[in-house]
């Protein structure tokens, strides 16, 4: 039996005030030490106030380094990353690289670079997790002219000028001069992240982007391997929950912003023709925008804002459908893993890493855009039959390809392999 490793998370994202990415990581963590492994977590992130502190998240022992970044556009972000890497470097090196770590997991744009460097010059093994585009985009999103569906074919300097514009509005012409800075804190991450022992994308999509546009990443470096999710939590849930309303409704759940085509549900619900409410677990920029929309559309819209898990995994659980709109490419969204291991019946837009999670026909609807989306919206509703079956197939299928146990299993081969390619 191989022995037990001592690996070291180093994130941006981490319960209990999450998103997505932290509960990702927080599943490897618990996986991992299921797997009898032992798991040191730090913790980085922009505050209000410098400084270390520890506690504990189930009682797995956490360190929070936080770096204060005031609310200055640029400055905030210059001081999120290469302010922040100096220091979260020289701490793990200082406090953590001194002990025996087998492997270093670094997690997200903000604590990536530095944990390579960290490890690096400490002479430990390190993997590195990438869960969207940061690698390849400035701004993590693709999206360089929200009015265009197309998205950024690559980080030009000239594309670089046309998404500095929506961005910082009548100010722009001020910021093109930090383009020389944007394109330099770019190539630094992929030139970085290239000298990762491992490099896991969550996605086909995320892993076809890296090779496509971060060609320093040696290809035989590069391991796809999804987030894990707990299935057993989602169980019990799924076992106890009862419906939150007595009629049908449409549920969307996440961030209310540009980026998550938000601005094609109303429009897509009122050419499906449904009037069943639609419920808005989540919050965001564009809520305000939406909610007068919804007003003047005539749309029962009803927006509860962040909910804590369990709640969430209810109204998923008993949502009629599940509506899933997307402007910027879907790294894997863990939204859509949680609705189809709950059997949600699901219409998605097929963007980014959603077909690796949906199969069209067979475990949910995909569509190419806003008028696809309707149809399958207005497809779904009048037929009960289809989204009982799409949502039992699609709990099935995520049960099999997703469970925590499996992925992490999975992660663990990929230390191995880097640990037996350093000791040959």
């Amino acid at each position: 039996m191989s022995r037990p490793l001592h690996v070291l998370v180093v994130t941006d994202s981490f319960p209990p005030g999450c998103g997505g990415s932290g509960w990702s990581t927080w599943e490897l963590v618990r996986g991992l030490l299921a797997r009898g492994h032992r798991v040191d977590v730090v913790h980085a992130r922009a505050a209000a106030s410098t400084g270390v502190s520890t506690d504990a998240y189930e009682g797995v022992p956490v360190v929070r380094l936080e770096q204060r970044a005031p609310a200055l556009p640029y400055v905030r972000n210059i001081i999120k990353n290469e302010v922040l890497w100096r220091r979260l470097a020289a701490y793990l090196l200082d406090r953590h690289l001194r002990d025996p770590i087998d492997v270093v997991h670094a997690q997200h744009v903000l604590t990536t670079v530095p944990a390579i460097r960290a490890a690096r010059r400490a002479g430990r093994p390190v993997v590195a997790t990438v869960r969207d585009y940061w690698p390849v985009c400035y701004w993590s999103d693709l999206i360089h002219d929200p009015t265009q569906p197309a998205l950024c074919p690559g980080c030009s300097a000239g594309m670089m000028t046309r998404c500095i514009r929506p961005r910082a509005g009548a100010a722009w012409p001020a910021a093109v001069p930090l383009i020389p800075y944007m394109r330099a804190n770019l190539a630094t991450k992929q030139r970085t992240l290239a000298r990762a022992h491992a490099v896991i994308a969550v996605s086909s999509t995320i892993a076809a982007d890296l090779e496509r546009r971060a060609p320093a990443i040696p290809r035989e470096r590069l391991h796809t391997i999804p987030n894990p999710i707990d299935m057993d939590v989602l169980d019990e849930a799924y076992a106890h929950s009862t419906p939150p309303l007595d009629e049908p409704y449409v549920l969307y759940a996440g961030k209310l912003a540009l980026n998550k085509g938000v601005q094609y549900l109303l429009p897509a619900l009122a050419r499906a023709r449904i009037h069943w409410p639609l419920v808005v677990v989540g919050d965001g920029p564009m809520r305000s925008e939406l909610e007068a929309r919804a007003r003047q559309m005539r749309i029962d819209m009803r927006v509860l804002g962040w909910q804590n898990r369990e709640e969430v995994w209810r109204w998923m659980q008993h949502a009629a459908i599940l509506a899933f709109p997307s402007y910027g490419p879907e790294s894997l969204s863990r939204v859509l893993i949680e609705g189809a291991a709950l059997g949600a019946p699901i219409a998605a837009m097929n963007t980014g890493g959603t077909p690796d999670i949906i199969t069209h026909e067979v475990t949910g609807l995909l569509s190419n855009d806003a008028d696809g989306l309707a149809r399958d919206l207005h497809r779904l509703a009048g037929d009960e039959t289809l989204r009982r079956s799409l949502g039992a197939a699609a709990r099935a299928d995520v049960h099999a390809r997703f469970a925590s146990t499996t992925v992490v299993a999975r992660v663990e081969g990929v230390y191995r392999e880097v640990l037996r390619d350093r000791a040959s």
